[in-house]
């Protein structure tokens, strides 16, 4: 087992190395990126813009023509760059660093990313460390109570329908996941604004952030319900597109328990249904269903978010990634990409020791062999 865990870390950094070359050529081939979104910002806000972005990096712009001709072609790279001075192009790759090769900015990045320094935002002034420990808080409400009432309705759920196999009971309840399974969880969410957060029928529930704006002269336990409340569509979002597959897996793990020996065995020596069921086969069932925690709750934290954040406007590491993508704010792209992809290995890693420990018949390395 141990020389499984050396070579799934050896392999770690490889496999975030390809991550991060396989989108770092992918933002090199779209069109867009910094600069052009800079330069869009002038173009639309005209005067104010230019002055703001001028004293940012370091060169005056000018109207006219005069400054492409002299430039040979440097405006003629990004869109929108028509009528400006190239010399203040040219500060702005210095400035976002364009000014090098993209292998020598690749270099670079990889190696401040050794040491964990992820940047600074282009747009924000901040760095992305504390851009994404400023929005985490966010992230870990949505994605921790989402899990948990996820584990409490799959759990007793999918050892009901195993119990009662093949009843109209489980016949209802399949097509009732089904129909939720197949329903995407942000049409879901944009369904549940329409008919409870103002957006046709019924204004019950608030359509933005964690927290009202008076959520400071509020009593403690006015804080808790302001929380609660506005945490009520978003988690729900969440729980109906996530629920399915752990109540089959629920299921069918009971289901392939109470057919072994062990069951029989117990009955024979009198034991009753409720006591076989929930003192011999739950126990068992649930090793693998608990085992996949850390894994479940890794996913809705850093990827089942993205959409629901978006749509409700929580201000969490959904929102900060798309509005990066959005606004091409590359350090904060591929630092949290790095992040999340070396978070992600080292939790998948430990999912499957959480496996080995709950279960030692599971057994990866023996399967590597």
């Amino acid at each position: 087992m141990y020389a499984y865990i050396l070579r799934r870390l050896a392999l770690i950094p490889l496999t975030v190395l390809g991550i991060m070359v396989i989108n770092f050529a992918v933002v090199q081939i779209a069109p867009g990126g910094p600069i052009d979104h800079v330069l869009s910002q002038i173009k639309g806000n005209g005067v104010e813009a230019t002055a703001r972005f001028s004293g940012a990096g370091g060169a005056e712009v000018h109207g006219g023509n005069s400054g492409t001709a002299a430039a040979g072609g440097i405006a003629g790279k990004y869109r929108g760059a028509q009528g400006l001075d190239p010399q203040f192009i040219k500060s702005l790759e210095v400035q976002f660093g364009f000014d090098k090769p993209a292998p020598e900015r690749f270099w670079i990045m990889m190696k401040n990313y050794l040491t964990f320094n992820l940047g600074k935002s282009y747009y924000r002034d901040r760095s992305v460390i504390e851009l994404m420990m400023d929005k985490l808080p966010v992230s870990i409400s949505i994605g921790l109570w989402s899990t948990l009432i996820i584990y409490l309705i799959s759990i007793p759920l999918g050892v009901m329908k195993a119990v009662r196999d093949g009843s109209r009971f489980d016949i209802v309840t399949s097509w009732a996941i089904i129909i939720g399974y197949a329903i995407p969880g942000f049409l879901f969410a944009i369904l549940l604004i329409v008919v409870f957060a103002g957006g046709r029928y019924l204004n019950w529930f608030p359509l933005r952030g964690l927290t009202s704006d008076n959520w400071a002269s509020l009593s403690w336990s006015g804080r808790i319900a302001d929380y609660f409340w506005h945490l009520t569509l978003p988690v729900t979002a969440m729980v109906v597109g996530g629920f399915a597959g752990l109540v089959m897996l629920t299921k069918n793990a009971f289901l392939e328990e109470i057919t072994k020996q062990y069951v029989t065995t117990a009955r024979a020596k009198g034991l009753s249904e409720p006591q076989v069921l929930y003192g011999h086969v739950f126990r068992n069932a649930m090793l693998l269903v608990i085992a996949g925690f850390p894994a479940a709750l890794v996913n809705m934290l850093f990827t089942g978010s993205v959409l629901i954040e978006v749509i409700f406007t929580l201000d969490g590491l959904g929102l900060l990634g798309f509005e990066s993508v959005i606004n091409r704010d590359y350090p904060v792209m591929f630092g949290t990409l790095y992040l999340f992809s070396l978070i992600g290995l080292l939790l998948n890693l430990l999912s499957d020791l959480t496996y080995h420990f709950v279960d030692p018949r599971i057994d990866f390395a023996r399967r590597e062999g």
